[in-house]
């Protein structure tokens, strides 16, 4: 939308890996609740993110043309977020799994396991998504997508760590109210 693709790629992925950092160094003043803050964070990426293409489309065609400024600031605030909602996943996800299987994996197999998972990840995306989502299903719905499979990340360790919740029903509801919202979204996408 803005043209120059080799300055939006660079500037988008810097300002992502920053904020990942930021995220990352923010996830040391998260003390109690670390599996309800894990919840809110995949929440949040998963609408926050899942919508942001949407989103963005939206803002760049109400603006006059020529008037770039306000996209900016809107993409690169998103990014900024979205990057530092991501940057607290590992560390939350690695302090989750230690409590929980310190018993059978030491510290060091628990970080080489999720960097490994998250990197070959990383790399399945990274080819599937100008590969194969988005030439079939366009932009809106690869993002939606995307949120989504945060959404059901969330869900999944709803369930699994039910025990532990104290505002099970309200992590549920806020599961399933952002199920619904991007499945919307999904079902909408053209007209989005």
């Amino acid at each position: 939308l803005l043209g120059d693709s080799v300055l939006q790629f660079s500037t988008v992925i810097g300002v992502y890996l920053f904020a990942m950092g930021l995220g990352s160094w923010l996830s040391r003043f998260v003390e109690r609740q670390i599996i309800g803050v894990f919840l809110q964070v995949e929440l949040l990426v998963g609408v926050i993110g899942g919508l942001m293409p949407a989103a963005l489309f939206a803002v760049h065609s109400l603006l006059p043309p020529g008037e770039a400024a306000p996209f900016r600031v809107l993409l690169y605030a998103l990014v900024l977020l979205v990057g530092t909602l991501v940057g607290l996943e590992i560390p939350l996800v690695m302090r989750i799994l230690k409590r929980h299987f310190s018993a059978r994996y030491g510290l060091k197999d628990l970080v080489s396991q999720v960097l490994t998972f998250d990197y070959l990840g990383a790399l399945l995306v990274a080819l599937a998504f100008p590969l194969v989502l988005v030439p079939h299903l366009g932009l809106v719905r690869t993002g939606v997508a995307f949120g989504l499979l945060n959404v059901a990340v969330a869900i999944w360790a709803l369930w699994i760590f039910r025990a532990e919740l104290r505002a099970r029903r309200t992590h549920t509801a806020a599961g399933l109210l952002a199920a619904a919202l991007l499945l919307a979204a999904l079902a909408g996408a053209d007209r989005l």
